[in-house]
């Protein structure tokens, strides 16, 4: 995986610059792109301006990255376009979207650095109704759409390396990641403790994000990571409960704090369940075990 060319996280105050000028900061036209996750019922009733409607549940209907891409371009989405992502739902949303973006291969794709919510509070402009939508159809063709699977975790590339963990251990024990690998859950603690998939590290989704912001400044995304032995170095699968949200949210913190081989287990749990594949858990587990490892 490449370095990104293009923020992780834009401020509120460079996207208004954005829009005002139409981004051609960089001698192209580029434009922006911006969407709305959140419900469409919730659009209607105040949205960002210039903000286009996209519900996460569209983008959920398909892996498929033709689907995808027909659908992002019905938004205007093509390889000039600067795609900024938000929601009102922490992060979590917008991060699962952007994600799809960047596997449909669009690298101009950032996260907004704080909700719709805290947008509105500090007074910066909404608008209201069905706002605007480009429906622009040049730019690039379904011949120049590919998955890149660099970013994705599939239930049998996971298989493949709890394998490799086992040849490894060679019966020695438990081990929480085999090589560069590491499988990183997300969920709550006590989500966690009651199962899990075999060998993850955990650290809960709620660790990444601040205060007002949809995540944490870089220095402490750092000593996190740095604390539970992740480096740079690793690949590091990233998995939630059901649909990738929280998981997504984790995988642009790690990203933003440099981390740049980074894949979304983005069937999570929810799949990995459904195929009967194993787990494991501390059935003994007490409530002081909530902050231990």
């Amino acid at each position: 995986m490449l370095a990104r060319r293009y923020p992780v996280l834009v401020e509120p105050e460079e996207l208004l610059s954005m829009l005002n000028r139409g981004d051609h900061s960089d001698g192209g036209d580029n434009g922006v792109v911006l969407i709305d996750v959140r419900k469409e019922e919730d659009y209607m009733q105040g949205h960002i301006p210039r903000a286009v409607s996209l519900p996460l549940a569209r983008v959920l209907e398909s892996m498929d990255p033709r689907q995808l891409h027909m659908l992002f371009k019905r938004l205007g989405v093509d390889d000039s376009k600067h795609v900024i992502v938000y929601d009102d739902t922490f992060g979590a949303l917008a991060a699962r979207v952007a994600w799809a973006l960047e596997y449909i291969g669009h690298e101009k794709v950032s996260l907004l650095s704080i909700t719709y919510g805290r947008w509105s509070s500090l007074g910066y402009g909404i608008e209201r109704g069905a706002g605007r939508v480009d429906q622009q159809h040049e730019g690039y063709t379904l011949a120049d759409v590919s998955a890149d699977h660099s970013i994705l975790a599939t239930y049998d590339y996971i298989q493949a390396i709890l394998e490799g963990i086992k040849q490894l251990q060679q019966g020695k024990g438990t081990s929480t990641s085999t090589g560069k690998r590491v499988l990183l859950d997300v969920r709550e603690r006590l989500n966690y403790l009651d199962h899990h998939i075999p060998y993850a590290v955990n650290i809960p989704w709620k660790a990444f994000t601040g205060e007002e912001r949809i995540l944490k400044p870089i220095e402490e995304i750092d000593a996190l990571l740095s604390y539970r032995r992740i480096s740079r170095d690793d690949e590091v699968i990233v998995y939630c409960g059901s649909v990738g949200t929280l998981s997504g949210l984790s995988y642009y913190a790690l990203r933003l704090a440099g981390y740049s081989n980074v894949r979304l287990y983005a069937r999570s749990l929810k799949e990995w369940r459904s195929l009967n594949l194993p787990v494991e858990g501390f059935k003994d587990a007490h409530y002081w075990d909530l902050s231990a490892e």
